[in-house]
C-alpha cells in the first residue's frame, strides 16, 4: 500500500534529505506491507520542518545545509543522558582555540568534565576552521536538569566566550511503587459522564472524589479517567477530550462550586444565586440524554463569578498567589488567551494584531483585561484544589496509586498552547494515524505537532511543563498514543488521511524527560501503545519500566488470530478488556460495533463480511473462556463479561483496568473514531442497559457492579 504514483516517487537526495530530519521514507503499514510517502507528501513535511525541497537546488542546498548546522554550534541544545551511564557531548570551536567545560549542578554545584578522544577531522564552516572536541558526563550525576557551560578561549587568549546546554539527567527504569505489591487493579470511568444529584449536568471533581473513595473500599488500586484538559471558556466548547486548547491546564467545567471555601461565607442573596444556577441544570442529572456542556458550564461559571468577586480573606489570597507564582507564566499566557477568547470570541473573529501572542497590542490588552486574567487564573487554583482532594480521599481510601490521568496526544490548532508558543508546533501539517483496521480510511485529528528541533532548542519545556502539571494530583499517567514520543504521522494540509509520513522524534530525550518527572512525582507511566507500532518499541518502553496497555479483543497469536492465552500477555502493562473507542462489552458482544460503523458508513469492506469475522472472533473468545473452565454453557451476558474480566486477571500483567460501563451493563460507545457530528461522541451519560441513568450514589448499591467487582478481587486472591 502506498500513496506515490510513478510521476510523484521521490528521488534518492530528496528521500536522503528526509530521513537527515527524520521524515521516514518507507514504513510498514497494518498489512504488513512496505509502504512510502509520496514525494508531494515528503515535500510538504519539509516544508512545515522549515526545510527548503521543492526543486533539485533547493535539495541540495537543504543537504548541505543538514551537514554543516551541527557543526555551527559550540554545544548541542540539549543533552539528555541516563544515570548510571556514561556519556559524551561534542564541543565545536575554531581548530587553535582552547576549552574547558562546566556542569553546573541543580543544586548549585559545579562539576568539571573531562575530555576524551575525539579524532574527528577539523571542517571549514563559513570560512572558519572548527574542530570537535568531546567531552565526558560521569555516570554518577544525580537526576535532575543540569546546565553544561563550556568556556572558550582563542589561541591568543585575547578573546573569549562562553556556550551552554541543558543537561537532563534521567532514571534508566522507573520502577513499581512498592505500595502496588507487584500487582493491581482499578476502574476505569469518563468523569464526564459519572454524576450525582448533586452535579452540575455533567460529573465533576466532588464526583470524582465520590467515586475514588468508594473504590478505594473496594479494594481498587486505581481510577484511571479521561484527559482532564481545558477547552474552550467561551462560545461552544469542543466535547472530546483528546482536543483540547492546552494540554496542560484543566477544565474548570469539573469545579464543584458549592464546595469551594468561600461560598460558606457568601451573603444569603450571593447564595441563592449559587443555588439558583444549579436548579437549572439540575434535572439534567437524572437523564441519559446527550450531556450539554455548553448549558452546564453557562450556568456554573455564573455561579463562579459570583463567588469570585466576593473575595478571599488575606490568607486565602496569599494561597491563590502562591500557586500563580509556581504556575509561572504559561498560566498567565492561558488565563490571558482565555481573556482574549471571552472579549474577541472566536479565535477566527480576533483582530489580526493580536493573534501575535509577543505584540505589544496582546501586552496592552493584558493591563486592560487584568481582573478577567485573575479570574481565569482562579479558577485554575480552584480545580487544583478540588482534585488535591480527589486525590488525597483515594489514597485514604487505600488505593496504592490513586487517580490515573490521562495525557492526550496533542492539543486544538487555534488554542492556547498553539497562540502562546507557535514556534512549538509545525505549521502546514496536522497529526493523525494511517489506515489500521479499525479505522481504514485512515484519521487525522486535526492537532498541530510540535516541531522536533524546536523542542531540544527550548530545553522539552512544553514536555516537562505540561507533565509537571498534570502529575501533581495523581499517582500514574496514561499516555495517549505513546508512539508520538517515537514518531507522528504528520499529515500536510489538504491531503487524505492516508497521504501522510511519519516524522521521527528523539524518543529517548522525549522518554527520559516524561520518567524524570514522574519519579518526581512518584508516579507510574502507561503508553497506550495500540495499533501500528514496531516491536523494539515495545521492548524499549518496558526496558524503562513504561507500561504498555493491552485490550482483549485485540490480543490474538500471530499465527492463526485466535486470542492470545493469558501467559503469553506482558507483566509491565495495563490490561483492559475493551476501550473508550469500542462499545461496552455488552455491546461489543451484540456487534454493535459493526452496525455502529454500517449505519456510519465507515466500512470499506463488505457488511456480511465484517459480521462474519466478528462472529468468529466472539465465538474463538468464548470458546477460550471455556477452555480455561471460566464460563459454562448458555451463559447470561453477565456471567459472559465477568469470564472475560477474569481471563484478562489470570494474565501475569501488573495492573488491570475495569471498565465501570461494563460494571453497570452500558451498552453505547463513548467514542466512534473517524466521526464528528455523526455519533454524540463524548456525550454519553453513565446509564445501565435498560437505558436507566446511573448515578454516584447508586453505585454502592449496583448489583451487577458489585459482582463484577467481586468476580475480580476473586480471582486477584486466588
Amino acid at each position: 500500500m502506498t500513496d506515490s504514483t510513478a510521476s510523484d516517487l521521490p528521488d534518492e537526495s530528496l528521500k536522503q534529505l528526509a530521513e537527515a530530519h527524520g521524515v521516514s521514507t518507507e514504513y510498514w503499514d497494518y498489512h504488513g506491507n512496505l509502504a512510502a510517502p509520496s514525494r508531494r507528501t515528503l515535500v510538504a513535511v519539509l516544508a512545515a520542518l522549515g526545510v527548503k525541497a521543492a526543486n533539485a537546488q533547493e535539495v541540495e542546498d537543504s543537504l548541505r545545509e543538514a551537514s554543516l548546522a551541527p557543526w555551527r554550534r559550540t554545544l548541542p541544545p540539549t543533552v539528555v543522558v541516563r544515570a548510571g551511564s556514561q556519556a559524551t557531548v561534542p564541543v565545536h570551536l575554531p581548530d587553535d582555540a582552547r576549552v574547558q567545560v562546566y556542569v553546573n549542578l541543580e543544586g548549585g554545584d559545579r562539576l568539571q568534565l573531562l575530555q576524551t578522544d575525539d579524532w574527528t577531522a577539523a571542517r571549514e564552516i563559513d570560512g572558519v576552521l572548527i574542530g570537535q572536541e568531546s567531552f565526558v558526563i560521569p555516570d554518577d550525576l544525580p537526576l535532575g536538569w543540569h546546565t553544561i557551560v563550556a568556556n572558550i578561549e582563542s589561541a591568543s587568549g585575547e578573546n573569549t566566550y562562553s556556550a551552554t546546554a541543558a543537561l537532563a539527567v534521567t532514571p534508566d527504569h522507573l520502577d513499581l511503587p512498592a505500595s502496588l505489591g507487584g500487582r493491581g487493579w482499578g476502574v476505569m470511568a469518563q468523569l464526564y459522564s459519572i454524576r450525582s444529584r448533586g452535579s452540575w449536568g455533567i460529573g465533576d471533581a466532588d464526583d470524582l472524589t465520590e467515586l475514588a473513595g468508594f473504590l478505594g473500599d473496594e479494594g481498587a488500586d486505581f481510577l484511571l479517567i479521561n484527559p482532564m484538559h481545558a477547552a474552550e471558556p467561551v462560545g461552544t466548547m469542543t466535547p472530546s477530550p483528546y482536543l483540547p486548547v492546552t494540554r496542560r491546564f484543566v477544565n474548570p467545567i469539573y469545579i464543584r462550586p458549592e464546595n469551594i471555601l468561600e461560598v460558606a461565607r457568601l451573603s444569603g442573596p450571593r447564595r441563592s444565586l449559587v443555588q439558583w444556577a444549579h436548579e437549572e441544570v439540575a434535572d439534567a442529572n437524572l437523564t441519559a440524554d446527550a450531556i450539554d456542556r455548553d448549558a452546564a458550564w453557562k450556568v456554573k461559571r455564573e455561579a463562579l463569578e459570583v463567588i469570585f468577586a466576593a473575595g478571599r480573606s488575606r490568607s486565602r489570597q496569599r494561597d491563590f498567589e502562591r500557586f500563580r507564582e509556581a504556575q509561572g507564566p504559561g498560566l498567565e499566557r492561558f488565563a490571558l488567551w482565555c481573556a482574549l477568547m471571552e472579549k474577541h470570541g472566536s479565535f477566527e473573529d480576533w483582530p489580526e494584531n493580536l493573534k501575535d501572542a509577543s505584540s505589544a497590542f496582546v501586552a496592552n490588552e493584558a493591563r486592560t483585561l487584568a481582573d478577567r486574567i485573575d479570574f481565569y487564573a482562579w479558577l485554575q487554583w480552584i480545580v487544583d484544589e478540588q482534585l488535591g482532594r480527589a486525590q488525597a480521599e483515594a489514597k485514604a481510601a487505600g488505593m496504592s496509586l490513586g487517580l490515573m490521568d490521562d495525557l492526550a496526544v496533542g492539543v486544538h490548532p487555534r488554542g492556547a498552547d498553539a497562540w502562546a508558543e507557535p514556534e512549538a508546533f509545525a505549521s502546514g501539517v496536522g497529526v493523525g494515524a494511517p489506515p489500521d483496521m479499525y479505522n481504514q480510511l485512515g484519521q487525522n485529528w486535526s492537532q498541530p505537532p510540535w516541531d522536533p528541533g524546536r523542542l531540544a532548542e527550548t530545553a522539552y519545556a512544553p514536555l516537562r511543563e505540561m507533565v509537571g502539571t498534570v502529575l501533581r494530583h495523581s499517582g500514574a499517567l496514561r499516555i495517549d498514543h505513546i508512539i508520538g514520543l517515537f514518531r507522528l504521522w504528520w499529515i500536510p494540509d489538504g491531503l487524505r488521511a492516508d497521504q501522510g509520513a511519519y516524522v521521527r522524534y528523539d524518543h529517548e530525550a522525549m522518554i527520559g524527560v516524561v520518567l524524570l518527572e514522574a519519579h518526581r512525582a512518584g508516579a507510574v507511566i502507561i503508553g497506550e501503545d495500540l495499533g501500528t507500532v514496531e516491536p523494539w518499541a515495545r521492548e524499549y518502553l518496558a526496558s524503562r519500566g513504561v507500561l504498555g496497555t493491552s485490550v482483549l479483543w485485540f490480543e490474538k497469536q500471530e499465527d492463526n488470530g485466535w486470542p492470545l492465552e493469558p501467559g503469553a500477555y506482558r507483566h509491565l502493562a495495563l490490561s483492559t478488556v475493551n476501550t473508550h473507542d469500542l462499545p461496552p462489552t455488552a455491546g461489543y458482544l451484540a456487534d454493535e460495533h459493526v452496525t455502529l460503523r454500517e449505519r456510519l458508513g465507515l466500512l470499506t469492506e463488505p457488511v456480511d463480511q465484517v459480521r462474519t469475522e466478528a462472529r468468529i472472533e466472539r465465538e474463538r473468545m468464548l470458546t477460550r473462556l471455556r477452555e480455561h473452565d471460566l464460563l459454562g454453557d448458555n451463559p447470561s451476558e453477565r456471567e459472559t463479561v465477568e469470564a472475560l474480566y477474569r481471563y484478562v486477571v489470570h494474565t501475569p500483567s501488573a495492573l488491570v483496568g475495569i471498565s465501570l460501563v461494563d460494571g453497570v451493563g452500558e451498552r453505547r460507545a463513548q467514542n466512534q473514531p473517524g466521526t464528528d457530528k455523526e455519533y454524540p461522541n463524548w456525550k454519553i451519560p453513565l446509564a445501565d442497559g435498560s437505558g436507566e441513568v446511573v448515578l454516584v450514589e447508586d453505585l454502592p448499591d449496583n448489583v451487577r457492579l458489585a459482582s463484577l467487582l467481586t468476580a475480580v478481587r476473586e480471582e486477584f486472591d486466588r
